[in-house]
């Protein structure tokens, strides 16, 4: 039986990059993952081959082509006979993940990473190492790291059928734009694939149980969002409460209340994104007493450890925000604390990011975290409408919005809604790991004309010395 240092179960984010950085490491590092696509083994998990990458590349297409129906006019270009090919636009998508995915498999060969396609699932303890089974063979490790990572939840009332009714996975492989497309949950996943089928022609319902939209995001953005995706001719229902979901033929009838009243949707393809649960079937925790919490997810202190000795656990199994870059941090922390270092992630500088147009893209607190905590701030905000830069691409929606402690100036959030935002976070971020103060970021030097002076704008608005205000 093959013995090695580490183990790892699952090769998502989490898990592949905690097999490399265990590597880099010099321990004896293996990783099982059960992930098919197409038919054959793929590592990199839901995001590199069903979630984050495919996503961003039909997001492109999507805008690229509402672009030229809508947009290019406005700069003297002229477009006729615009065409949609909706295979080849998948075909793109996908050998961007092929792509992707098989520089994973080439990292796990320079690394030395031995590969086990299948399953994985705890079988015994034996002396001082975990006896495992790696897709039907057993291998014995002295730490094993838990990856498996999520899965999307369903709703009871309409099960998946991976044809009218379908998640993330089945909401990207679409071989034609439906007419009429129902979207269930507003979040991230909900917002974006809604957002692809949109640009392509589709009717977008939007249905939310909750009665705010995007409660987890600041209130100043999440109204703005909402009107510009309104315009957009997003058709959001919040406070919504399904009762009935029925296929017939070939459409989904579903059934609802909304502020009282009983409404009925017709649609063609049904996304149902309302979250994930984490994902431990087949790991056989019962059989060496792995414990997981009361949602099913896999018990871990601050350290990544679970209650057994050498077994850690990351990503979305263990909770909290599922994010693949959170993962990814998660994977290189563990495997440094097996080694004896002080990995560590600063769950309070973890960036969030929705990819609609425009991006939504938030690091820290937001305004209603600071209410609620009683703590002191200030904000300041600004728009790209009086950027150069934005107004010279054509989009100057949004703004900025930055929030710091109202006696000691540190940052505490910085929120962007506006074209480019997830990249325009980065130095916030940077900013925010060293504790800076928001009059750091608004004397730090940007180029011009760059979107990102809209961020030291915001800063300087925040420190009462707005310049172009």
């Amino acid at each position: 039986m093959d013995k090695f240092d580490v183990l790892v179960v699952g090769g998502g984010p989490a898990g592949y990059v905690a097999a490399i950085r265990a590597a880099q490491l010099g321990f004896k590092t293996a990783c099982v993952d059960a992930f098919t696509r197409n038919g054959k083994a793929s590592l990199g998990g839901t995001c590199l081959n069903v979630g984050c990458i495919p996503s961003k590349a039909l997001l492109d297409s999507s805008e690229r082509y509402e672009a030229l129906l809508h947009d290019y006019d406005q700069h003297g270009i002229t477009v006729a006979d615009v065409k949609l090919d909706v295979a080849k636009m998948q075909a793109r998508k996908d050998a961007v993940v092929d792509k992707l995915t098989g520089g994973i498999q080439y990292l796990f060969k320079k690394n030395k990473i031995t590969g086990f396609h299948g399953l994985g699932k705890f079988v015994r303890r034996e002396g001082d190492a975990w006896v495992v089974d790696a897709a039907g063979t057993e291998v014995a490790a002295t730490h094993v790291i838990v990856a498996t990572g999520s899965a999307p939840r369903q709703l009871p009332l309409a099960p998946f059928d991976g044809d009218l009714v379908v998640e993330n996975e089945g909401a990207l492989a679409f071989a034609e734009v439906p007419k009429r497309l129902g979207v269930i949950g507003s979040g991230v996943i909900g917002l974006e694939l809604g957002s692809v089928w949109r640009r392509l022609g589709a009717q977008v319902t939007v249905l939310e149980a909750l009665p705010a939209f995007l409660a987890a995001v600041d209130e100043t953005v999440a109204k703005e969002a909402a009107r510009e995706f309104k315009k957009q001719g997003l058709d959001i229902h919040l406070g919504v409460n399904i009762s009935k979901v029925e296929q017939q033929g070939r459409v989904v009838v579903l059934t609802y209340a909304e502020n009282g009243a009983e409404q009925t949707l017709t649609v063609d393809k049904l996304i149902v994104s309302i979250g994930r649960v984490p994902y431990t079937q087949n790991l056989g925790a019962e059989a060496v007493g792995l414990e997981l919490t009361d949602r099913g997810f896999v018990k871990v202190d601050g350290h990544y450890k679970t209650n057994l000795p050498n077994v850690y656990g990351i990503g979305d199994v263990i909770g909290g925000a599922m994010l693949a870059h959170k993962a990814e941090d998660e994977g290189v922390a563990v495997a440094e604390l097996i080694a004896g270092q002080a990995g560590h992630v600063n769950y309070d500088a973890i960036p969030w990011v929705i990819y609609t147009s425009p991006e939504i893209a938030w690091v820290g607190k937001t305004e209603q975290d600071l209410k609620a905590a009683g703590v002191p701030y200030k904000t300041g905000r600004f728009n790209f409408a009086a950027n150069g830069r934005a107004l010279g691409h054509g989009d100057p929606r949004g703004f900025v919005k930055v929030i710091a402690h109202a006696e000691t100036d540190e940052l505490l959030g910085v929120h962007i809604f506006g074209a480019g935002g997830s990249e325009l976070l980065g130095e916030a971020v940077a900013l925010m790991e060293f504790r800076a103060s928001a009059e750091d970021l608004a004397r730090t030097t940007h180029g011009h004309p760059t979107l990102s002076e809209v961020v030291k704008e915001a800063a300087l608005a925040a420190i009462g010395r707005a310049l172009h205000a």
